[in-house]
């Protein structure tokens, strides 16, 4: 897959115009937009979704003390132990804000 990339320089000049049209849109309620050119999304839709391919999230830098059974069991399956960590956190992070009201 290949990626659109743009230097600030070589992105197109927003005009008076563009720039009045976007603001038009913008102050416009959503029930006056008309919607009927875009289908409706149904299960099978949500079924072949993929995440966004060009979304990374940010790394912050952090210091951790780990057990150290655990740290080595980390290590042992190769390669990426901190990915490997990051991964089994995000996914108790996202069962944990599933169990939430």
């Amino acid at each position: 897959m290949n990626k659109v990339r743009y230097a600030p320089a070589e992105l197109p000049v927003l005009t008076q115009e563009r720039q009045a049209e976007l603001q038009a849109l913008a102050n416009k309620p959503d029930s006056e937009i008309d919607y009927s050119d875009i289908p409706p999304l149904n299960e099978t839709f949500w079924l072949n979704a993929v995440r966004n391919p060009f979304y990374k999230p940010t790394k912050t830098h952090a210091s951790v003390r780990l057990d150290s059974d655990v740290l080595a069991w980390l290590k042992s399956q190769g390669k990426g132990y901190q990915t490997r960590m990051n991964a089994i956190l995000r996914e108790a992070m996202i069962r944990a804000s599933q169990n939430q009201p």
